[in-house]
């Protein structure tokens, strides 16, 4: 008779990424998104970049700047393609086609496990882009730039990627952090007024729960946030974030 034996394999595995809070990222001059890329390792980048077709609508010389600022840097990083204008909304995150249409197009570029994807754009496509970079070669490097109030509070700083299925928002999913997340203060400022508002109803939300002094600061400050003060939605925004952040890291 062969005895039974059993080997229980237990082991962790640390997870760090940098919440960046910065201000017109894409101006030639900037050192923050080049930077990031260089966080790990120092060497010339690849890099494929997706972009929200909502903010490149609103905002019709991002695709110009994204280009121009990696081509003045052609030491440090490679853009390996013209930047992808991809569907926003909860609809992309509804079906495979555009999924499977970024897989693809990771595969063609033969991008791997050191290369970087940079997704600019609001939680739904931030979820879409992640979830298809988190399953090729099991992981690329994803970079983060949220476009909007929410996402840069809150749908942008987590480690979830999820897609709609089988008639259940985000059934299907992964847990794959972000190599960094950069919040440019720059792409809010094109966004209508209800998708303005909304990050701060979110900050109102984790504020009652989890902080009186800044839910001191959003009642004090709602004025200047309805008026639509840039800079009093950046420290909002920066607020919550790090709240988020935190929770991910010690609320199990």
């Amino acid at each position: 008779m062969i005895n039974s034996h059993c080997h229980n394999q237990i082991f962790a595995v640390p997870f760090e990424y940098p919440l960046h809070f910065a201000q017109d990222v894409l101006a030639e001059s900037s050192p923050v998104l080049v930077d990031v890329l260089d966080r790990v390792e120092q060497r010339r980048h690849r890099c494929a970049v997706y972009l929200d077709a909502g903010l490149a609508a609103a905002q019709p010389d991002l695709v110009r700047r994204i280009t121009e600022y990696f081509h003045a840097r052609p030491d440090r990083v490679e853009l390996v393609c013209p930047p992808v204008i991809v569907p926003g909304g909860e609809a992309v995150k509804t079906g495979w086609q555009t999924v499977r249409d970024v897989i693809w197009t990771l595969g063609n570029l033969h991008l791997d496990r050191q290369s970087f994807v940079l997704v600019v754009g609001g939680g739904a496509v931030l979820d879409m882009v992640g979830f298809a970079t988190s399953i090729v070669h099991r992981g690329l490097r994803l970079v983060r730039m949220p476009s909007t109030t929410l996402a840069q509070a809150d749908a942008g700083i987590g480690v979830k990627n999820g897609m709609n299925e089988h008639g259940m928002k985000n059934f299907v999913g992964t847990f794959a952090p972000p190599f960094a997340v950069i919040n440019d203060l720059d792409l809010l400022v094109s966004l209508p007024f209800p998708h303005w508002i909304a990050g701060v109803a979110e900050a109102f939300k984790v504020a009652l729960i989890k902080d009186a002094q800044l839910l001191d600061l959003l009642c004090t400050t709602a004025g200047a946030l309805r008026s639509r003060n840039l800079h009093a939605m950046a420290e909002i925004v920066r607020r919550t974030a790090v709240l988020h952040a935190e929770h991910i890291a010690r609320s199990g």
